[in-house]
């Protein structure tokens, strides 16, 4: 598969560049007869390895007969071959996340608690003759199942345009009447048995065998978590223990850094390794903190109702005879217990989150990521491409006394420009790090004579190059140890010595200081000759001098130490999970600021128990040498550990952690396994937006929560009103379609909740559910509401005289009853003073006054005789801001008690 941009993302493991391209593919005869005695000699080994993986039977084999046993040739396959075998084994696509039908994405929505005992209760209202309680709860539902159901739409709409910025062919060899022909197919389309033609910044399209290669280098990292990239071969291998180490084999996920190839295709789709990896996050997902959070307080109100409303039933039935109104009434209750504007609220705010997220360049694909996002306290990061910038830089170039030598960099500089191989990222720094005139001098005093390409049984390469005064300079970079094999001599400055066995120690000790400091490091040698007309050899890198060391950094992002220093202040730990070496990690978590002393290695987790590791993931920031396996153990251990978690990757060696974190979160350069895999997509390569991801997934808990919080404890209150006044009143205290038409006008009100602003202190850190805390605020809260009820009972009762008069005592409690819930919002919504400290958005003040003057018109409306309403006296209105007054206030005490007590709630 030819990427669609440039995909040069990964540095070679050395100095020395890939050697001259030569032909553009080695032909398959040149290795018919290659090493088939090695095949013999392994024997028993090679059986084994070919038992442990199907792919490794075509590793331990020579080429020509992986090709005959997957039924192929030097041309290719033909068209028959090719259609028989499309046939057989399926398009070649990999898993992904499974799509439901509509009907079923229909099901999942409606089975919600809420949504379910709302349709039927609704049933059940129509067939009891009342049509219109039961129309608002249809409708209802039906907002919040198409609010949900659309916002999700349109965020997998934009990811799959993400994934769709990849292009899909590959370059095969088939045979048509014509003979053999190269030509660019569909990957879909690729079989096992097929060739294909790798260069330069392809993708690999599927699990090949290599038949033939020429310097070809492979970044695996998407699947190992290895920042360098590895040479590959065609040459049998029965040394290998896992698909991955086999020299080789080339995978689906892959892309090639350099030179060229010709592979099989082993396997295709579901059968490749990256397929089976795929296949294994296709499934459906664990049910998040947020899913399960919904769920509880859903179960909660459900357990509640399921014993009040049986009791208003009876009580109702008994005292007053009406069995048919008391079970109508009992339904109403129900209704009014029920938070059901609560699917449609959460939709609206996580669609909010959404929008508002969209605008900072983020994805949103699952709207519960945007809660799970504010309520993580630990943050799991791969390091690689996540935290660095995946880029290559020259930080020191130093002499063998470890001070800055600007000679060092003009010979890595002559080295790296004269080379005529692929320049890999390392070349680029040094080129790079030489300033514009420096360089066009040495361009015009040194002129390249010849060069000695690289290669990776020497691990260096060499340029020739005529100096000003007509002398040769043989110039050689790479790996430390190999360099320093050649060398006899060390330069200190102008002056040369012999290279003694304690200066060769010393400088090996400085190579391993720059080591320990998260660098790559080549050293740097020379040695001049005259002039003489000769070819130059590897035979001439000796008696070299050593000049230096150049050492290199994949950096860290810009703004990580920000970002993460950000999220610890917000109550999110970060801790880094990767599959890179602990040397390098160290280094990097050192500059952003995050503890590397205490690292534990992927053996090392291997080694411990489920309890162990949980205790050892509670107090480890840094985990290295990590498979995708171990990086799920951590995952589930810190999750065992009562912690909501998020992982950030960009790998397919991510996507299992993706999915079993809490909140998976991937960037726009990953892997398409790791796009599927996420929650949340990155468009930004900025790690600043993931504490505004934060921030904004807690305003949306926190609105989400006003609304419970609001809800539930008015609801809770007016049960133990209507139970009072089912003993005590001969009559309803009010009727079943006032009761629903009080609580859509509520739930009117509270619509704009999503507006709002969160105060600071509540975004300061995580918010779990937290049941125990809202039955707590409930029981407090909302009985309080049932003192002023009652207060109303009495003074229709007594002051208005309306034991006669039914339709006015109900009237004149839900007038009371609407006005006081909706106004109390103002005082729950916030831990401060209201409207002084801290005053709701625009829009839910606007709401509020709407939806009170309805309340207080409805008696006198047109619409008053179908509800059963009757105007109120104007001395009712003399009496009602009182009691306004005190309930707001007593509640307001009552919740700065819990604050005191308890802390924020």
């Amino acid at each position: 598969m030819r990427a669609a941009f440039a995909v040069v993302a990964s540095l070679l493991p050395f100095a020395g560049a890939v050697s001259r391209w030569g032909p553009p593919m080695l032909k398959l005869t040149a290795f018919s007869a290659w090493l088939p005695g090695l095949a013999r000699d392994a024997g028993r080994r090679a059986e084994r390895t070919r038992a442990a993986h199907p792919l490794l039977a075509y590793a331990g084999i020579v080429a020509g007969e992986a090709l005959a046993r997957l039924d192929s040739g030097s041309d290719g396959l033909d068209a028959a071959q090719i259609e028989e075998r499309l046939t057989r084994y399926g398009a070649n696509v990999v898993a992904g996340e499974k799509r439901r039908s509509h009907a079923a994405e229909l099901l999942r929505r409606l089975s919600n608690p809420l949504n379910v005992l709302l349709i039927v209760l609704a049933v059940v209202s129509w067939f009891g003759d009342d049509k219109i309680g039961a129309v608002i709860m249809f409708a209802m539902v039906a907002i919040a199942v198409i609010l949900s159901w659309v916002q999700e739409s349109r965020s997998d709409r934009a990811a799959e345009a993400l994934r769709r910025m990849v292009s899909n062919t590959a370059t095969v060899r088939r045979r048509d009447e014509h003979g053999a022909a190269r030509i660019e197919v569909s990957i879909e389309s690729l079989v096992p048995g097929d060739l294909v033609q790798l260069s330069a910044g392809d993708m690999v399209p599927a699990d090949l065998r290599l038949i033939a290669a020429k310097d070809l280098f492979i970044n695996q990292s998407a699947l190992t978590g290895e920042s360098l990239p590895v040479e590959k071969f065609a040459a049998i291998d029965v040394e290998a223990n896992t698909p991955l180490e086999a020299r080789n084999l080339c995978f689906m996920g892959s892309n090639v850094i350099s030179g060229s190839a010709l592979g099989v295709v082993a396997a295709t789709g579901g059968g490749t390794y990256f397929g089976a990896l795929a296949g294994a996050l296709s499934g459906e997902r664990a049910p998040t903190s947020f899913d399960l959070g919904v769920r509880r307080f859903a179960l909660l109100m459900l357990r509640f109702i399921a014993v009040m409303v049986p009791l208003v039933f009876l009580l109702n039935g008994f005292l007053k005879g009406e069995w048919l109104d008391a079970f109508m009434f009992a339904v109403a209750v129900a209704v009014g217990l029920t938070p059901e504007m609560l699917p449609m609220i959460v939709s609206v705010n996580l669609a909010k989150g959404a929008m508002a997220m969209a605008k900072k360049q983020v994805i949103v694909k699952r709207l519960p990521a945007i809660q799970n996002f504010g309520a993580i306290d630990v943050l799991c990061t791969d390091k690689t491409g996540t935290l660095t910038q995946d880029r290559v830089i020259l930080e020191r170039h130093v002499g063998v006394d470890g001070v800055e030598d600007e000679e060092v960099l003009r010979l890595a500089w002559l080295n790296s420009h004269y080379q005529t191989g692929l320049k890999n990222l390392l070349d680029v720094a040094v080129l790079d790090a030489l300033p514009a005139a420096t360089a066009t001098q040495l361009k015009a005093d040194y002129r390249v004579v010849d060069e000695v390409p690289f290669d990776f049984a020497r691990r260096r390469m060499s340029v020739v190059v005529r100096a000003p005064d007509g002398a040769h300079v043989l110039i050689s970079k790479g790996a430390v140890a190999e360099t320093l094999a050649i060398c006899s001599e060390i330069a200190r400055g102008a002056a040369v010595e012999t290279l003694t066995p304690e200066t060769l120690e010393a400088a090996r000790s400085l190579a391993r200081e720059l080591n320990a400091d998260g660098f790559r490091v080549i050293a740097v040698a020379t040695r001049r000759a005259s002039a003489a007309n000769r070819a130059w050899s590897v035979a001439d890198e000796a008696g070299m001098t050593l000049v230096g060391f150049m050492a290199f950094l994949d950096p860290p992002k810009d703004d990580a130490r920000e970002a993460i220093a950000a999220l610890r202040a917000h109550g999110v730990d970060v801790k880094i999970l990767t599959g890179d070496n602990d040397i390098v990690t160290r280094h990097v978590c050192r500059q952003v600021g995050i503890d590397h002393e205490h690292v534990l290695l992927g053996p090392e987790i291997d080694a411990l128990g489920d309890e162990e590791l949980r205790a050892a993931a509670r107090t480890t920031p840094v985990f290295a040498r990590l498979n995708p396996q171990q990086k799920v153990r951590v995952i589930e251990a810190l999750k065992r550990d009562g912690r909501a978690v998020g992982f950030l990757g960009d790998g397919i060696n991510d996507g299992p952690a993706l999915r079993a974190a809490d909140v998976g979160i991937s960037v726009d350069t990953a892997v398409d396994i790791a796009k599927e895999s996420a929650d949340i997509i990155l468009l930004e390569k900025s790690l600043a937006v993931l504490e505004e991801g934060v921030l904004e997934g807690r305003k949306v808990f926190g609105n989400i929560l006003k609304y419970i919080r609001m809800t539930a404890s008015s609801n809770f209150g007016n049960v133990f009103s209507v139970v009072g006044a089912s003993v005590l009143l001969p009559f309803l205290p009010m009727q079943p379609v006032q009761i629903l038409v009080n609580n859509l006008l509520y739930d009117l009100s509270q619509a704009p909740v999503a507006t709002d602003e969160v105060d600071a202190e509540f975004l300061a850190r995580p918010r779990p559910w937290d049941m125990a805390a809202i039955a707590r605020f409930v029981l407090c809260v909302g009985p309080l509401s049932s003192i002023f009820d009652y207060a109303t009972f009495a003074l229709m009762w007594f002051v208005f005289k309306a034991a006669a008069q039914p339709a006015l005592f109900q009237t004149g409690w839900f007038v009371e009853s609407l006005l006081s819930q909706t106004l109390v919002v103002h005082v729950i919504r916030t831990n401060r003073i209201p409207f002084l400290q801290s005053r709701a958005s625009t829009p839910l003040i606007l709401t509020t006054i709407l939806i009170c003057v309805i309340g207080a018109a409805l008696p006198y409306s047109p619409l008053a005789a179908l509800f059963g309403f009757v105007p109120l006296p104007h001395a009712y209105w003399l009496f009602l801001p009182p009691i306004l007054l005190a309930y707001l206030s007593l509640t307001q005490a009552a919740k700065g008690w819990l604050v005191r007590r308890f802390g924020l709630t």
